[in-house]
């Protein structure tokens, strides 16, 4: 029988995904080619799905593991948009894959266009663990392509983050342009192993387009 994750297995697992992210934010400044950088960012991330001990896999699944299934690269969907902090800080209820609603506050809105089409998601704050940001959404492709109770895009207090444009202390954040990309999207943990229980996105947050990006249904 395999040893069970510890404290320390999961600090690191988080290390290691910020990190990913770093690496991809700085590859693309750098002018590299997104898809390709993209690709790298799928290699890695299968690795440790595979072989970390706080993998979100459920231990049977890993020895057959072959990697997340996704989309087809899709450049339109990485996007320019404007974060613009909420005026207050009211909490929404969003729903979770367990028998309880979870609590978050409105952070931010992340607005862009794509295709002569405006986009409006609500941006959270997770207030645990220090606090963090997180987008949660929902789109036309859900139960039929991608997983039926959505997808996230970031959640920073796990390592997932987005693209700042705009450089200072807080400008990048507060009023600031942010890249989006939706190639990046992921599936809750909730989607390969039932022990997990993740908040799921609200109303607000469902979008009627369908964001053939990102990451398809998962079938171990």
């Amino acid at each position: 029988m395999a040893p069970q994750p510890t404290w320390l297995d999961l600090y690191n697992y988080r290390k290691i995904v910020g990190a990913l992210y770093r690496s991809c934010h700085d590859r693309l400044r750098r002018g590299e080619d997104a898809a390709t950088v993209w690709q790298a960012f799928r290699n890695l991330k299968d690795a440790l799905y595979r072989g970390h001990p706080q993998s979100p896999l459920a231990p049977e699944d890993r020895g057959g593991f072959a990697g997340l299934r996704y989309f087809a690269y899709d450049p339109t969907w990485r996007v320019l948009a404007t974060l613009t902090p909420e005026p207050t800080e009211s909490q929404t209820e969003l729903p979770a894959s367990g028998a309880h609603a979870m609590q978050f506050r409105r952070a931010a809105r992340a607005r862009f266009s794509r295709d002569g089409t405006d986009f409006d998601l609500v941006v959270y704050w997770i207030d645990v663990y220090g606090g963090g940001l997180f987008l949660p959404f929902r789109d036309g492709s859900n139960t039929t392509e991608t997983y039926g109770g959505g997808r996230y895009l970031f959640d920073t207090v796990k390592g997932s983050d987005f693209e700042q444009v705009d450089g200072g202390s807080v400008g990048g954040y507060l009023g600031g342009r942010v890249i989006l990309d939706f190639n990046y999207a992921y599936n809750p943990s909730c989607t390969y192993d039932a022990r997990w229980v993740c908040p799921l996105a609200p109303p607000e947050n469902r979008l009627s387009a369908a964001i053939r990006a990102g990451e398809l249904a998962f079938h171990p």
